[in-house]
C-alpha cells in the first residue's frame, strides 16, 4: 500500500512539474507563432502558437543584410565571452579579499562598495569619465569595461567564501602558499556554484546589452547585435510614422509585420545565450541561496 502510495505520489508530482513547464514554455511558444504571423492575420484573429499562414518575412527583414548581422554576432560573442571572463575574475578576486577577516579598514571598504549600488555620479560625468579619461569611445573595450564590475557579484562571492572554514585558509598559509594560490586552488574550485552563478548573469548582461553601443560607439563595424536590431525596428517605425511615403515605401512597408519582427527580433538575440543556461543549472540555485544566506 505504500508502495502505491509514494508511486501515485510520484506520478502527481511528475504531472505537476510537466504542467508547470508547458505553462513557462507557452509565452515563448507565442513568441515563435507571432513572428511567423502577418499583420493583417494578428489584427484580425490575434497571436496563436500555430498561424494561420506563417510567413518569414520578419525573419527575411532582419536577416536582409546578412554581413551586418553576422558582425554583429561577432562582436556580441566576442564582447560576451572577454566580459564574461573578465567580470568573473575581478569580482571574484574582490570578494575573496573581502573575505579575509584580517583585511585592514574591511569595514571601510565594505561601505565603499555597497554605496555603489545605492549611488551613482549620473550620466553625464559618467560619459566624461569613460570617454575623455578612460578613452572608451569607438573600440571593443568601451562595450567591456564599463560593465566588468558589480558591486552585487562581490557581496555573493564575498558570502560565498564567508561560508569556507577559515582554517582551510590558516593550512594552506602554514605550507607556505600566498594569497593568490590559496584563491586559485582552494577558494575557486571549492566556489563552483556562486562562479557559475555570476556567470550566468554576467553572460547575460553582455549579451543582452546595446546601452553601451548606444552611448559609446558610431562605427557600424562595431555594433553589438542588440543594437543593430534595435537600429532596425527604430527605422521602421520611423518609416510607418511618415506623412509623406511613396507608393514604393508604402507598399514595402504592408509587407513588413511590425509586430513580427519585434517578436522575431526577440528569437534571434534568445536562442543562442539560452543554450548557457542548462550547462550553469545545477549550480545556479546552490550558489543564490548559500551566497545569500551566509554571512
Amino acid at each position: 500500500m505504500m508502495k502505491n502510495k509514494i508511486t501515485l505520489g510520484k506520478l502527481l508530482v511528475t504531472l505537476f512539474i510537466v504542467g508547470f513547464s508547458l505553462i513557462c514554455l507557452y509565452p515563448f511558444l507565442m513568441v515563435i507563432g507571432g513572428s511567423l504571423t502577418t499583420d493583417t492575420e494578428a489584427a484580425t484573429y490575434g497571436f496563436s502558437i500555430i498561424p494561420r499562414d506563417p510567413t518569414l518575412a520578419a525573419y527575411k527583414v532582419l536577416l536582409s543584410n546578412q554581413r551586418m548581422i553576422l558582425n554583429g554576432y561577432k562582436i556580441t560573442l566576442l564582447v560576451t565571452i572577454m566580459g564574461t571572463g573578465l567580470s568573473v575574475l575581478i569580482n571574484s578576486m574582490m570578494g575573496f579579499v573581502l573575505s579575509r577577516r584580517n583585511l585592514r579598514f574591511k569595514g571601510f571598504i565594505n561601505l565603499y562598495v555597497l554605496l555603489t549600488m545605492l549611488f551613482n555620479g549620473g550620466l553625464v560625468p559618467w560619459y566624461i569619465v569613460c570617454t575623455r579619461y578612460l578613452h572608451l569611445k569607438n573600440n571593443i573595450w568601451a562595450l567591456i569595461i564599463p560593465s566588468l564590475v558589480s558591486a552585487w557579484y562581490i557581496f555573493l562571492v564575498r558570502n560565498y567564501f564567508n561560508s569556507i572554514p577559515d582554517e582551510m585558509w590558516e593550512s594552506a598559509k602554514l605550507d607556505g602558499a600566498g594569497e593568490f594560490k590559496i584563491f586559485r586552488k582552494i577558494y575557486l574550485p571549492l566556489a563552483k556554484p556562486v562562479i557559475a552563478t555570476i556567470t550566468l548573469f554576467a553572460a547575460l548582461g553582455f549579451w543582452n546589452d546595446w546601452w553601451l553601443g548606444l552611448m559609446l560607439i558610431e562605427n557600424s563595424d562595431l555594433q553589438p547585435l542588440q543594437m543593430l536590431l534595435r537600429t532596425i525596428i527604430a527605422n521602421i517605425q520611423f518609416l510607418q510614422t511618415m506623412g509623406n511615403k511613396s507608393a514604393e515605401a508604402q507598399a514595402l512597408l504592408a509587407s513588413i509585420p511590425s509586430d513580427g519582427v519585434k517578436m522575431a527580433m526577440v528569437i534571434i538575440t534568445t536562442g543562442p545565450i539560452i543554450l548557457l543556461y542548462p550547462f550553469l543549472q545545477r549550480y545556479f540555485i546552490k550558489g543564490i541561496m548559500v551566497g545569500a544566506v551566509k554571512g
